[in-house]
């Protein structure tokens, strides 16, 4: 795996005339380029949230979430309303009691459904038997 060409050369520092090892160098070189891209970077930034603004987009985003607020908002309380309205005329309750009246039925006819197939169960041997005594005549 190659490297950047650097430098391996021992160099002075221009500031203090001291001797910096490679690896520093190559340090230092790295913060700096780390520096530069976040120069380059918060200038597109910039540029980037000067022509979103200028385009009209904040306030449209803005003024869409706004409509769907009070649309939200709007459809909310006729559902309250409604619910509430439902309440009051006992449609609620009525509908309730209706639930639990069909279920009550339900059971009773599965009761009586119940009774019938055992009735038809306990007089099937005897039909059975009646029906060849009458063949046999």
């Amino acid at each position: 795996m190659s490297s950047p060409s650097i430098d391996n050369s021992d160099s002075k520092n221009p500031d203090t005339g001291t001797t910096v090892d490679p690896s520093i160098q190559r340090t230092i070189r790295t913060i700096k380029d780390l520096a530069s891209n976040i120069r380059v970077a918060s200038s597109r930034m910039r540029d980037v949230v000067r022509a979103v603004c200028e385009s009209g987009a904040i306030d449209e985003l803005t003024m869409a979430v706004h409509e769907a607020t009070i649309a939200a908002r709007d459809t909310t309380r006729e559902i309250s309303e409604t619910a509430r309205e439902l309440k009051e005329r006992g449609v609620i309750k009525d509908t309730a009691t209706a639930v639990e009246e069909t279920a009550v039925a339900a059971r009773e006819i599965g009761e009586t459904a119940k009774h019938t197939s055992q009735q038809v169960g306990e007089s099937a041997p005897v039909t059975g038997k009646a029906l060849r005594d009458a063949a046999s005549i």
